[in-house]
């Protein structure tokens, strides 16, 4: 959706939309629309919306009254989102083509115009690329929000918040995409594409250089598939601390489970297992787009989990990068063999400041959160506090969970060196414990288990059903408060 800027409504503008604080209806509203809005216990809070037809200068407009909510809420930016984010739901498919948000007179700020605008565009993404038999009337035709009589600096706000929205959808699309389309080789080949020209350095590591390095339990994972895995890395170079952080993202882009091979129905969603590869690459491209002034190095383990002849064994035995051994005693707890390799590769090669890896690593994490937080394990409190407060302000909240050696004795393999799976209880807490082993002594780690927040099933504030872009805005807003600041 297209985002433009105008000094004032078009005189022959069809669709304005008005922002409205709570309890505060405008005092230029005509009679029948302050009835109207009053009869339908529109009151401003956020996220509602009020819809009129009215006569304006012999023509006929429609003006949709956007809830705000409290101007002074500590909530207002999101609240503003949720507002812009409800006039697209509206019209998206309503047959206009563009409409105007008319904020002369709201006392909005930059900032405040940027986040509503930021929540049209974050809602109108779509996926319809496959869909050939849609009606008319199904088919998106808002093409297009314009801004008028915004305060100034409200144009160099929102392309900030417009490199955000690019990093999300990104990331949606991504997730989106199926498995016969999004494979490691063309995980690494759709980053390539976009990343033209932002000034992000890639370079890629395949299956017979992951070999020479050892990482068995990476290759492990991708054995039993027809697609080769990949290592995906991806650097900005933004300047500040000379010493980089470190994203890792897991990019299982399709996972049957394996050998041990997961139920069939709703196997299909298993497309989105490369949730936190997607997230890292969306927030990488957001971070190239807004020039942030950070080094940042992400590492994408990019395999598929397929249970043919090949394939890994449950109790099979694997080395990986960093010479520990891993008694394989469950194939679908395979996105810790991705990552423990990749965790070992960048502090190999990066001695990272601080290492953050993001994965949609257990079903435990949703049994325990549902799908309002992501889980977070970290080693170090500062980064936990660190990250939870980018989570808050973000909106991709984090909750944090414990960590500890009693967890860790669950892991004890009697042939290897550990397992890469625990008892019945405290599943993501022992995956968290597994992947802590592959961290080297004083270095900030943080584990973000993400499994019950890259899809949704229904509609949230900003996004259809589908592909959220869970990750993105939070780590952005992780690298500009403790990186950038």
């Amino acid at each position: 959706m297209k985002i433009s800027f105008a000094a004032a409504p078009a005189a022959n503008a069809r669709v304005i939309a008005r922002l409205v604080n709570q309890d505060a209806l405008p005092a230029d509203l005509e009679p029948a629309v302050v009835e109207g809005a009053r009869s339908t216990r529109f009151s401003g809070k956020s996220g509602q919306v009020f819809e009129a037809f009215v006569p304006r200068e012999g023509s006929v407009v429609r003006l949709v009254l956007l809830g705000g909510g409290e101007a002074g809420d500590a909530a207002r930016l999101a609240n503003l989102e949720k507002a812009g984010a409800a006039l697209t739901a509206r019209l998206l498919t309503s047959g206009e083509t563009s409409a105007t948000v008319d904020f002369a007179g709201s006392a909005a700020s930059a900032n405040e115009v940027a986040a509503l605008l930021l929540g049209t565009r974050l809602r109108a993404w779509r996926h319809d690329g496959y869909r050939t038999t849609m009606k008319d009337e199904q088919k998106p035709s808002l093409a297009e929000i314009i801004a008028a009589g915004a305060p100034a600096g409200a144009e160099e706000a929102w392309q900030d918040a417009f490199a955000v929205a690019q990093g999300v959808e990104f990331t949606r699309e991504l997730v989106t995409e199926p498995g016969n389309v999004i494979y490691p080789e063309s995980f690494v080949h759709r980053c390539i594409k976009r990343f033209e020209g932002t000034g992000l350095a890639v370079s890629v590591l395949d299956e017979t250089e992951m070999q020479a390095l050892g990482m068995g339990a990476l290759l492990g994972v991708g054995q039993g598939s027809a697609r080769p895995p990949r290592l995906l890395v991806i650097e900005w170079n933004g300047g500040g601390d000379a010493r980089k952080t470190a994203f890792v993202g897991k990019g299982v882009t399709f996972d049957t489970g394996g050998i041990s091979l997961k139920p069939g129905p709703g196997m299909e969603d298993m497309k989105w297992d490369m949730g936190g590869a997607g997230a890292v690459a969306g927030t990488m491209l957001t971070l190239a787009l807004r020039k942030a002034k950070a080094n940042i190095v992400a590492v994408c383990g990019l395999v598929e989990n397929m249970p043919d002849g090949n394939a890994q064994r449950p109790g099979d035995v694997v080395r990986t990068m960093s010479g520990q051994t891993v008694e394989v005693i469950n194939t679908d707890a395979e996105g810790r063999l991705v990552l423990c390799d990749a965790l070992t590769w960048v502090q190999k090669n990066h001695s990272p400041a601080a290492v953050i890896d993001l994965a949609t690593l257990t079903g435990a994490i949703i049994a325990t959160l549902a799908h309002e937080y992501a889980g977070i394990f970290t080693n170090d409190d500062a980064l936990a506090e660190k990250l939870t407060r980018a989570g808050n302000a973000s909106g991709d909240r984090l909750w944090r969970l414990p960590m500890g050696p009693a967890y860790d004795k669950m892991i004890d393999s009697p042939i290897a060196d550990m397992k890469n799976m625990g008892a019945k209880f405290a599943g993501s807490i022992t995956a968290a414990q597994f992947l802590q082993r592959f961290i080297e002594k004083g270095t900030p780690w943080a584990h973000l288990d993400i499994a019950g927040m890259v899809w949704a099933d229904k509609p949230g504030a900003t996004w259809d059903k589908g592909a959220t872009g869970y990750g993105v805005r939070l780590l952005d807003r992780f690298v500009r408060d403790s990186l950038e600041s």
